[in-house]
């Protein structure tokens, strides 16, 4: 038997390797993947090696997660329940996906994965593998064994004699790529207690933020970020640089109670500082460019991307089809945005677009020619016909009460 394991070389995944071995019988070929999390990748295939796997496969998905998974979930305004930015969602299926196709070329029977029985990311990881390979088993040790804890995985791996680089204290679970930061679980727990300052990555302290603003525009091509301030940059890069920028003035923390596809409530801490200029920025630009009614059904829709996202359904029917209208929509959402980053707040200041339906002959408070404020009152007495015809129904049956 061989199976092919979502590897990150921290505690889990490296006594997952063991357990496979000595409870599957199985040759475990392990996969690590670069979303952006600017981990330390080397030494990483000697830590794979000497746990017991035959090989590592280092996949860079940066470009790919950004250009297949990232801007589309933009160009979505996708964000669950008001406030998650879908960071860690997101990366799930592009990493899931290159795990098949590693399965595939080495011929494996099944594959791997390091979530637990209470998160979201088991349900991600195996729908994307039963989307695309649905004759390949699925193994999830954290359903299987009898380890509870953080400290039976650490006294697992000390009598097993399995190298790993950590401490039994952990005040919360992180999860990075390029996306965001995460931090559950640990002395978040309860929901009541500030995060401690010292715990943020990508972004300083909005206290201890720069004085003054930073502005910086930011220029879309039909729906997809390309410049920024006048600097053409590839998707990654352009993530990268708006990430620094933005954290450097606070922006991009969100401290939430979400409500998991499992049933219980989770409390998380992200960071998402280029994510937060970016889908701020490209909805206000859609205000400018797309009509009334496409873009009140486009705020429908979002929600419900959103939730297929969170709900690690990225390869169903449905996803593939609100994106064709999605992508219909964007063919005219190209224009610059300005915003203002201060203190960890990010407004937009300003917005253009050669396709915009904005017209100042139109919006003006003074004299203008397409508009005949006359035309109003006609407008308002059919609009409001169905009121006054209520309007005279009740004041009918008041009078027969009389």
């Amino acid at each position: 038997m061989k199976v092919v394991l979502a590897y990150s070389g921290g505690l889990d995944t490296s006594v997952i390797i063991k357990w496979l071995k000595e409870n599957y019988n199985c040759e475990v070929i392990a996969m690590a993947a670069d979303v952006g999390q600017e981990e330390e990748l080397d030494n990483l295939e000697e830590r794979a090696l000497n746990t017991g796997a035959s090989k590592l496969y280092i996949e860079d998905l940066k470009e790919e997660f950004v250009k297949d998974f990232i801007f589309p979930t933009l160009k979505a305004n996708a964000i669950y329940e008001g406030k998650y930015l879908l960071g860690t969602s997101i990366a799930r299926p592009v990493i899931a996906k290159r795990m098949v196709e590693i399965a595939q070329k080495e011929g494996a029977d099944a594959i791997a994965h390091g979530c637990t029985g209470k998160g979201n990311d088991q349900v991600r990881f195996e729908l994307t593998a039963k989307a695309l390979n649905p004759r390949l088993k699925i193994i999830a040790p954290w359903r299987e064994w009898s380890i509870t804890s953080r400290e039976e995985a650490i006294d697992y791996a000390e009598k097993h004699g399995i190298p790993i680089r950590v401490n039994r204290e952990k005040p919360y679970s992180i999860d990075a790529n390029l996306w965001h930061m995460s931090y559950e679980g640990g002395l978040l727990e309860d929901p009541y207690r500030q995060p401690e300052e010292d715990m943020y990555v990508f972004t300083v302290s909005p206290e201890e933020a720069p004085g003054e603003p930073l502005y910086l525009e930011i220029y879309f091509e039909k729906g997809e970020p390309k410049k920024i301030n006048g600097e053409e940059l590839p998707p990654v890069e352009l993530i990268q640089k708006l990430n620094k920028l933005a954290g450097a003035h606070g922006v991009g923390r969100r401290d939430l109670v979400e409500n998991r596809l499992v049933g219980m409530k989770s409390r998380g801490v992200y960071e998402t500082p280029a994510g937060t200029v970016l889908i701020l920025a490209h909805h206000e630009l859609e205000s400018l460019t797309l009509d009334r009614d496409t873009m009140h059904f486009k705020e429908l829709v979002s929600p419900r991307y959103a939730q297929l996202i969170y709900d690690g359904q990225w390869f169903m029917p449905l996803r593939k089809a609100l994106d064709a209208f999605v992508e219909s929509t964007q063919e005219r959402v190209t224009g610059s945005v300005r915003v203002k980053l201060y203190k960890g707040n990010c407004a937009v200041v300003g917005r253009k677009s050669d396709y915009s339906l904005y017209r100042e002959d139109l919006a003006t408070f003074e004299k203008g020619e397409l508009y005949d404020q006359k035309d109003a009152g006609g407008f308002i007495n059919c609009f409001g016909l169905p009121l006054m015809v209520k309007g005279l129904l009740e004041e009918k049956i008041k009078g027969a009460g009389k």
